[in-house]
């Protein structure tokens, strides 16, 4: 392969040029950067920074300059270089950031500069890793009826200016990066209907506007295919990568449209060749193996069917699955098919957020450190070794500070079923205010909740299937007065239904703050 790497940091500050002017399209050969499908291959396996710079609330929230709060906001601690480090160390080539930028706009579509410079920062935390990085545009689409991308004709043309004047920013902010760092043109945009799946799914199939959502998200492609070339510098000949109509994949056999994403989807018309990357999203069910193999199986097929053969590679740019809760085994062996499979057939794959989550991404180890081990020896051999740090390495406690009355810490992760855990054990510093704290159980629905007074500085709750029903989908330490308390919780344990235990991490629900205390 042939190419010439550049500096993965602009010149002078960043988001700065040095005073010279940046080449144009004309000046810069486009063998001087790897072509998209030798790009795919550089990046290796991937991972989703996801509920992190993606965070949004619709309806209000804190001002939109404010990086922290909203990076936060999803319940993830603040990004570090440490984080990107781990990743790389694991194995890992290429991290993808998903960005919401609408709640960080002004009103004229101007990015707010705090904003602007927090993505930077993330963004040079990934390349100074050593790995590449994608940035997008995230929560701006999607299901929520304030999504202001629609893949709509008429919403097409009243948006095209701010779609086209982000991009501008973003592509003129990074202009000076390397083939390292790839811009995405949406996520997973929906019609007016919202429609997952395929068009108009919603409406119960019309072929009108199918046909018109279809077309606007090969008018949005072509829009951001356009705009970033005309910033020149590397964003002349760097790899972009452009989604199908909602990142659907087109699995199933239930409807005979769930390939119209697939069929209709178009190869942007672009100035170089060999330059554009196709995206799909997959969540598939793993409960049953030969089930899940052959939906797989049928998923690349239909990739190399309706997009490689436009002529450019497909990424797989979330994955993970739907099922609610997947067995260990299941999960890693799904992994090992999955990364594999894509490798082979040259695709690339990002796994979506779960493999580091809440505190662990902090400290920074993994939440899911067999499943980490699975998807990297997939892709790098079975005798690759990586290096996976994970939660019994550290020695932590975590001091809970609760801000009002009702506010909850989650003692545990949600969904436990209770054909496979019967309870739970805590221990605190010391003992805290008599009727200051309880323990409260969500069941399976709403309404069925077990409440559980302690007195000292441990307790153990036994769950009650006769008021929860099948699960425990969340376990919390409740604030039971109006005052402002605070607690440090030492250690929290999961007691299996064969007696074994299980050491968990507490983190935020809701109405209090979160500290780590390391030892």
């Amino acid at each position: 392969m042939a190419f010439v790497m550049m500096s993965c940091a602009p010149k002078g500050v960043p988001g700065e040029g040095d005073g010279q002017e940046s080449e144009t399209p004309s000046d810069l050969d486009p063998a001087a950067f790897e072509s998209s499908y030798e790009a795919i291959r550089s990046m290796g396996v991937g991972w989703n920074l996801g509920n992190t710079l993606d965070a949004v609330w619709w309806t209000g929230g804190t001002d939109g300059r404010d990086w922290k709060e909203w990076e936060t906001g999803w319940g993830q601690p603040v990004t570090t270089p440490e984080l990107m480090t781990m990743m790389k160390n694991a194995g890992f080539g290429a991290i993808r950031v998903p960005v919401t930028w609408g709640v960080h706009m002004d009103a004229d579509g101007k990015v707010f500069d705090e904003w602007m410079n927090r993505v930077n920062e993330i963004v040079d935390y990934v390349l100074n890793a050593g790995m590449y990085c994608i940035i997008n545009i995230h929560h701006d689409t999607g299901a929520d009826e304030d999504a202001w991308l629609v893949a709509d004709p008429e919403v097409y043309a009243r948006v095209k200016g701010k779609f086209e004047g982000l991009w501008k920013q973003i592509a003129e902010r990074f202009r000076d990066y390397d083939q390292r760092l790839l811009f995405e043109s949406f996520n997973e945009m929906l019609d007016e209907s919202r429609s997952w799946c395929y068009a108009s799914m919603n409406l119960g199939y019309n072929a009108t506007a199918a046909k018109e959502a279809y077309d606007a998200i090969n008018s949005y492609a072509q829009s951001f295919v356009d705009i970033v070339r005309a910033t020149g510098g590397n964003n002349a000949v760097g790899n972009l990568v452009v989604n199908t109509y909602g990142a659907c994949n087109g699995s199933g056999t239930w409807n005979q449209h769930l390939q119209d994403p697939l069929k209709y989807m178009k190869m942007p018309t672009d100035k170089v060749e060999n330059h554009i990357i196709f995206q799909v999203h997959s969540y598939p069910t793993i409960d049953d193996i030969p089930a899940m193999e052959a939906e797989v199986s049928e998923m690349f097929r239909l990739w190399e069917t309706y997009l490689v053969s436009l002529g450019g590679p497909v990424i797989i740019g979330e994955w993970g699955t739907f099922s609610e809760n997947p067995s260990l085994e299941n999960y890693c062996h799904y992994a090992d098919y999955f990364v594999r499979m894509a490798k082979e057939r040259g695709m690339g794959t990002f796994h979506w957020m779960s493999l580091s989550d809440g505190f662990c991404r902090s400290l920074p180890v993994f939440s899911h450190p067999e499943l980490t081990e699975a998807i990297v020896k997939a892709y790098h051999g079975d005798g690759f070794s990586p290096v996976i740090p994970v939660l019994e390495d550290m020695n932590l406690k975590y001091k809970v500070i609760y801000k009002k009355l009702w506010s909850e810490a989650n003692l545990s992760p949600g969904n436990l079923y209770l054909s496979d855990y019967k309870g739970i054990s805590f221990e605190l510093e010391s003992a805290p205010k008599s009727g200051s704290l309880k323990v409260k159980v969500y069941g399976d629905t709403e309404g069925k909740e077990q409440y559980e007074s302690f007195s000292g500085a441990s307790g153990t709750v036994y769950f009650d299937k006769s008021v929860l029903g099948t699960k425990a989908e969340r376990v919390t330490l409740q604030c039971m007065t109006d005052e402002e308390i605070e607690t440090v919780i030492e250690r929290v344990s999961l007691i299996k239904t064969d007696g074994t235990t299980e050491e968990c991490m507490p983190s935020v629900f809701w109405g209090c703050e979160m500290e780590l205390i390391v030892l």
